[in-house]
């Protein structure tokens, strides 16, 4: 069944202490309106992955189980991406001293932007801000990005639609780092998996290889760089319509 937009303020949850399964039941409405108010539903799914994240400080436990529960109502993105996609780390999902540590880090700097698909090649690379290239040069420093606008394009992976590696259950759009042209420290050890949520709103989950197992270790968001070219042109106000199943 579709959701009526009259059904949605009922379900709203609680901004800064909600439950976990209020936020995804939340969301799974929103997953049920009709496409007239697709932005709305964009709009309001990015909201719950922001405050999820910006909760995750104080209230980790709750943050992380809200960020699974609304990975698992996701599933591979119904168009292949294709073209730039802004970025928002989300929260790290690490012991909490580094936890801190990291987030205290990216309220002062974070260098990372976003992605760029290409759908035809099925590859893609990362955007960093300028202020990325001494770090690299000092980490990897035999690597080399392309520049791009005033950052840089850096660290291609190859794209691919496959089980999740810590949820098998679900299909997942696997972006995999595993290449020859990456620096072998570190990066060719992560693979991100990224689901759509609703259209226009992504939610991925950051995995780190360590013995030979795939460890949670974040979550990050995408969202277009513009609104998709057959978008309707929409009001701030969704429209009263009732969805479609």
């Amino acid at each position: 069944m579709g959701t009526r937009l009259t059904e949605l303020p009922a379900l709203e949850p609680d901004p800064l202490e909600p439950r976990a399964e209020d936020v995804a039941r939340y969301v799974e409405a929103l997953q049920g309106l009709s496409k007239a108010n697709a932005d709305f539903a964009r709009r309001a799914t990015w909201n719950e992955i922001r405050l999820a994240g910006a909760r995750a400080g104080r209230r980790p436990e709750e943050a992380r189980e809200t960020l699974n529960r609304l990975f698992r109502l996701g599933g591979p993105p119904a168009r292949p991406l294709d073209g730039p996609m802004r970025g928002l780390m989300v929260t790290p999902t690490v012991p909490r001293p580094l936890d801190l540590g990291l987030r205290a880090l990216a309220s002062v700097w974070m260098p990372w932007t976003g992605k760029r698909f290409d759908a035809a090649s099925e590859r893609g690379d990362n955007l960093l801000t300028s202020s990325a290239r001494v770090p690299t040069r000092i980490l990897w420093p035999s690597y080399r990005g392309e520049p791009v606008g005033g950052g840089q394009a850096a660290f291609r992976f190859r794209t691919y639609v496959s089980p999740g590696s810590v949820d098998p259950d679900i299909d997942t759009l696997k972006i995999d780092y595993d290449s020859d042209e990456n620096p072998g420290l570190l990066i060719r050890d992560i693979l991100d998996e990224l689901v759509q949520i609703v259209p226009g709103a992504y939610l991925g989950k950051v995995l780190l290889r360590r013995g030979g197992e795939w460890r949670l270790v974040g979550y990050f968001g995408l969202e277009p760089a513009a609104p998709p070219v057959d978008a309707p042109n929409m009001a701030a106000r969704p429209q009263a319509a009732t969805a479609a199943a």
